[in-house]
């Protein structure tokens, strides 16, 4: 037989659901940290997908959108978020350190770009093809450590004619591999999703963007990342404001990704 609630706990227990159906305390603007010039995702002129998504919650709460602008290099959290300037991030994989994050609002991968009329493309990293290809990568951090695609071609032996290129530079990386690309210079690039998928869409000559199975073995070097948004610790109440939007408005987020052709990871919720 059920236990009996005795009154005082009916009562906590009706004051708790009825605080957690309470909808979050909205700020009165929203503070965002960004980069000026990192498309596609933000760039001062607001023409980046995260800008657009920041666009989108400041007029679904009704509040001022602002920006504290710093590119995205070391100590950027600090300098922005840190010193008390903005109060969310909107693009950081989820479990971020340096931030709590909301749920995730998308999921992507790194993907396989070649010209369109490139014949035969690799099946896994285990062809024995990728071993003569010229195949760009990104070279990531401060110590241009190689990418996940990068241990992933070295493991399988495939890295004679790998070409590493850094994150930092004139142009983004990726934008410098597409490029690369439609100038013959490479025969292929893996390529974080989103850059691949928004630099192919403006490159000289037709490109094609696809999945490329990560090897099993490839331990510690994860593929997908699932995106969130981040805010100070400490500040639950943006938090779960955030999350209550992303839950109301996935359907509208997920029209900002594709029209930026942000390759999403299928068959997985964000």
């Amino acid at each position: 037989m059920a236990a009996k609630l005795g009154p005082a706990l009916l009562t906590a227990l009706v004051s708790a659901c009825a605080w957690a159906a309470q909808p979050a305390q909205r700020p009165e603007a929203l503070r965002v940290c960004a980069d000026p010039d990192n498309l596609p995702y933000s760039h001062e002129d607001g023409s980046g997908f995260e800008n657009r998504i920041a666009q989108l919650i400041a007029q679904d709460w009704g509040v001022p959108l602002s920006y504290a602008w710093l590119p995205d290099r070391r100590g950027f959290v600090r300098k922005t978020m840190g010193a008390g300037l903005c109060d969310v991030i909107i693009g950081v994989p989820v479990g971020f350190e340096r931030a709590a994050t909301t749920r995730p609002y998308y999921r992507s991968s790194y993907v396989w770009v070649e010209r369109a009329d490139s014949a035969r493309p690799p099946l896994s990293f285990d062809d024995a093809r990728l071993r003569q290809l010229r195949i760009g990568v990104q070279l990531i951090g401060n110590d241009l450590a190689a990418s996940p695609p990068g241990y992933a071609l070295a493991r399988h032996g495939a890295t004679q004619h790998v070409v590493g290129f850094p994150i930092p530079g004139e142009e983004p990386a990726a934008a410098r591999m597409v490029n690369a690309l439609a100038r013959g210079q490479l025969d292929a690039a893996v390529i974080w999703g989103p850059q691949a998928g928004y630099f192919a869409q403006r490159a000289a000559v037709p490109l094609r963007v696809r999945a490329l199975a990560p090897p099993g073995d490839l331990h510690g070097q994860p593929f997908e990342f699932a995106i969130a948004m981040g805010v100070r610790r400490g500040d639950p109440a943006l938090r779960q404001a955030l999350d209550e939007f992303i839950a109301r408005r996935q359907s509208d987020l997920d029209r900002i990704l594709a029209q930026y052709a942000v390759p999403r990871v299928h068959g997985d919720k964000p």
